[in-house]
């Protein structure tokens, strides 16, 4: 029996195994053969388009400079090569047929080397520009003078000083465009504002925003209609309608979505330059640009960040021209632009001098003479124009400053004044401990003179983020404050003088300064008052020639509205029947032509002139 059967005894899973054996698929490291796919040529060219595609999409999207020194277009080029693999791998099937993928593999050495070439020359700049080899070059980017501070701050009146910071100007925009019912419900105002230093005033200007991608779809074509002109002093805003203005909206914006968006814009313009962040700005006519630095790398391949150059850009019509940073110093005709270099350049640039001028070991270990921009900075009008002001304090952070500086935001001039006492965030606690009970808080203080004493002036604000008094805060002993508030008062310029009044009263309480001291010098003058001092208006026909004592505005339907008190009269004209109203300011002489009757408090006008 046995002889006629085969053996039966066997195992059922030996057998299924060996039957496995005989149809798998072959791993990477058992496949001795290596096939070229067929087509080479065309498969080539499909990987190609693919990554022109792909490449094209993230260019439009990255926006990388085509520049040597733009750390961006290397990261670009490593992803098309990436990107160009990842095709070829596609096209020729290397995920379905295993002898493919090993010749993929094989073709991969050059990318993978060109990879790592790259790699290898970024690495390389950026030790070229390492500030343990450059400490030197790093903090010869920021030349320091030292100023008197008695000579520089003479010309600077407390009352012209900024008493609102972005986020306050920002307030107000928001206020005066809720009341505005053609723009509302269409845009919002721009978190982003610049300050400039207009027709002598210090303003913030902001730029609209479509509140919402159906809003662009809906406004796009006409663009944004206006722009808003905080006043940082009164406290006044101004909707510059640009479609009754120019005829035309603002084109280019942040805000827009394609080839609109104002940086793709301007690298579209210019490929090859590497750009800073675009501030929006006027110019005295009230037209719309944007002010685009122009960066250089100085030290190595990516180290040593400055400017060279600015582009100014149209933002009605998009043209755009390049000029040096030399001649946007010199040139006359382009003073009018006031924000070239940025906050954070320029503090990084005085940070690498403070702490970098003796090198880089003594930064980290001895410390000698190292030294850092406290944790904030503000804004000065001065000489036309904008300069950032910040204290010095030792790298250990101490509760005090030993010195400040400007920085002049068009030219990078900074000046160095040598004034020891209480660092910023200390006066603030200061100010804000002499109104607790009111809950107030501080914006980031400005240094000013005030009869020979180096004092930190701010403004107040409550919850609502409108001013709500000021003080005065000594450098030197920060118990010595002198506070106004505007609801005791019921006065913005009550509230200043108050403060003012009672700082030099603790002054001479403390024997810091004479009790000699007139301080009617010091006081603001109350623009709701007639002053007895102003020449009568003279009339000639309808025409009324005077001093402006106060301006005020207002929106009626739309539209902004100027009153201009001259001998206790208000004349009222629209900015859009009268665009010179805008460059009115208090203590002008201005001739109004008078439309109809004047009798009355308010007087229509048919025209204003300088």
């Amino acid at each position: 029996m046995s002889e006629q059967f085969p053996n039966m005894d066997y195992d059922a899973d030996e057998v299924i195994r060996g039957f496995k054996e005989k149809f798998k698929w072959p791993k990477s490291d058992e496949v001795q053969a290596v096939v070229k796919p067929g087509k080479m040529p065309l498969r080539l060219l499909l990987s190609a388009l693919i990554t022109l595609v792909v490449g094209g999409v993230l260019y439009y999207m990255m926006l990388p400079a085509l520049n040597f020194k733009d750390s961006q277009m290397y990261i670009f080029i490593i992803t098309l090569i990436i990107v160009f693999m990842a095709a070829f791998s596609l096209v020729c099937r290397a995920n379905k047929k295993l002898e493919r993928k090993e010749y993929v593999k094989k073709k991969s050495i050059i990318p993978i080397i060109l990879i790592a070439l790259i790699i290898l020359i970024m690495l390389i700049g950026w030790l070229c520009g390492a500030t343990l080899f450059r400490a030197k070059s790093y903090s010869k980017l920021m030349p320091i003078t030292s100023s008197n501070f008695s000579e520089d701050f003479d010309s600077i009146n407390y009352d012209s000083v900024p008493r609102l910071d972005q986020l306050r100007a920002v307030t107000l925009a928001d206020q005066q465009l809720g009341s505005l019912s053609e723009y509302k419900s269409q845009y919002v105002v721009s978190n982003t504002t610049t300050m400039i230093n207009l027709n002598g005033s210090p303003v913030r200007v902001a730029y609209l925003e479509y509140a919402d991608v159906f809003k662009w779809f809906n406004n796009t074509k006409k663009g944004l209609p206006a722009y808003m002109v905080i006043d940082l002093v009164t406290q006044q805003v101004t909707v510059v309608n640009c479609l009754d203005k120019f005829g035309e909206g603002i084109k280019y914006s942040p805000t827009e979505l394609f080839n609109e968006k104002i940086l793709r814009h301007i690298r579209f313009q210019y490929p090859t330059a590497l750009l800073g962040t675009p501030n929006f700005e006027i110019n005295d006519e009230y037209r719309p640009y944007w002010i685009t630095a122009v960066l250089d790398k100085k030290i190595g391949l990516f180290g040593g960040t400055d400017v060279k150059g600015v582009i100014i850009t149209d933002a009605l019509n998009g043209e755009s021209n390049y000029y040096s940073i030399d001649e946007v110093k010199t040139n006359e005709e382009l003073q009018w632009i006031d924000v070239v270099y940025g906050d954070a350049l320029i503090i990084e640039q005085y940070n690498y001098y403070g702490k970098l001028k003796n090198g880089f070991w003594n930064s980290i270990i001895f410390q000698n003479d190292v030294n850092l921009t406290s944790s904030g900075y503000g804004y000065i009008a001065m000489d036309d124009d904008v300069w950032l002001y910040t204290g010095v304090t030792s790298s250990e952070s101490d509760s005090s400053n030993f010195g400040f500086i400007l920085c002049n935001k068009r030219t990078k001039e900074t000046r160095y004044y040598e004034k020891g006492g209480a660092i910023e965030n200390a006066a603030r606690e200061s100010a804000r401990d002499a109104v607790q009970n009111y809950g107030y808080e501080a914006i980031f203080p400005i240094l000013l003179d005030i009869e020979g004493q180096p004092t930190y002036f701010m403004s107040l604000y409550g919850s609502s983020n409108t001013v709500k008094g000021y003080a005065l805060v000594n450098l030197a002993d920060k118990t010595i404050v002198g506070t106004g508030l505007v609801d005791n008062l019921k006065s913005d310029i009550k509230a200043l003088n108050a403060a003012v009044q009672n700082y030099i009263s603790a002054l001479q309480d403390k024997g810091v300064i004479g009790n000699d001291v007139d301080m009617d010098d010091y006081f603001a003058d109350d623009n709701n008052s007639t002053d007895t001092d102003t020449p009568p208006a003279v009339q000639e026909g309808n025409k009324i020639t005077g001093a402006v004592s106060s301006i005020k505005t207002s929106v009626n339907d739309g539209n902004t509205y100027y009153y201009l008190e001259i001998n206790g009269k208000y004349y009222y004209i629209a900015v859009a029947d009268c665009m010179e109203v805008l460059l009115v300011n208090t203590g002008d002489t201005v001739t109004v032509t008078v439309d109809g009757n004047t009798d009355g408090q308010f007087v229509k006008a048919a025209d204003v002139a300088r």
